[in-house]
């Protein structure tokens, strides 16, 4: 079944990960795709797959730290699209250290990718989204659940991140628009084999959740009917270790 066939689709850090395995599942259900990252050459990787399901594809290189970035996407997807039905914020950066001396740069860094980016670009992209009643997504973590040692600065980039996903529902349910997060375990993929070689630990990606996993309930969850929202997904990997 072709669900969200001729709904555009925006999703950030499309080239690995989640935001890549979220793109390819919605266009296997028809979905026109905008794909945004820092990495042009690996988003046309992933849209050479997408279209295998769905002709109208477009990569947006953009570092979304940057506010001129972030105006120069919404104005081409207006030019291109005038309307959104479905944001996904998948990008995001992580660095592990002790609070007494984890730089205050990586803090930083952090903050401007896993909050203002999602944050200004969904006050950028809102208007197109109201015009369709759309979905957004944030992707954020189970550390914005629950912060452990050595992840504190991260921690706090995905709480603030909850907190601007539970104000932004209460602010639009009204105008029909539906918001999402959703906060996966350790998920394969580049990011957790980066994570692991800062823990020092042997990377074992069989044993994580896995990307397909977590872009599966995704898509379940947009796929549903009007008549009710699913606000949180919680995902973990089945082996704990």
């Amino acid at each position: 079944m072709r669900t969200f066939i001729d709904q555009i689709a925006v999703i950030t850090g499309a080239s690995s990960g989640i935001g890549r395995a979220i793109a390819l599942g919605l266009a296997a259900q028809g979905a026109k795709l905008c794909l945004v990252g820092r990495q042009l050459e690996t988003l046309e990787a992933v849209a050479k797959s997408a279209r295998n399901h769905t002709s109208n594809v477009k990569c947006y290189r953009a570092d979304l730290t940057l506010d001129e970035d972030i105006r120069a996407v919404a104005s081409h997807l207006q030019r291109d699209f005038g309307q959104i039905d479905l944001l996904i914020h998948s990008a995001g950066v992580i660095s592990l250290g002790r609070s007494d001396s984890a730089p205050l740069a990586e803090f930083d860094r952090q903050y401007r990718t896993n909050v203002r980016a999602p944050y200004a670009l969904t006050q950028a992209l809102l208007p197109m989204l109201r015009l369709r009643q759309g979905q957004i997504v944030f992707i954020n973590s189970s550390a914005g659940v629950s912060a452990s040692a050595n992840v504190g600065q991260y921690s706090a980039t995905k709480f603030a991140l909850r907190a601007i996903a539970d104000s932004l529902r209460q602010e639009v349910n009204a105008d029909g628009v539906r918001v999402l997060s959703v906060y996966p375990g350790r998920t394969a993929g580049l990011m957790q084999a980066s994570v692991h070689k800062m823990e020092g630990k042997a990377y074992h990606p069989e044993r994580l959740m896995q990307p397909e996993d977590a872009a599966r309930m995704v898509i379940q969850a947009l796929s549903l009917p009007r008549s009710a929202e699913v606000t949180e997904i919680f995902m973990r990997p089945m082996i704990k270790t």
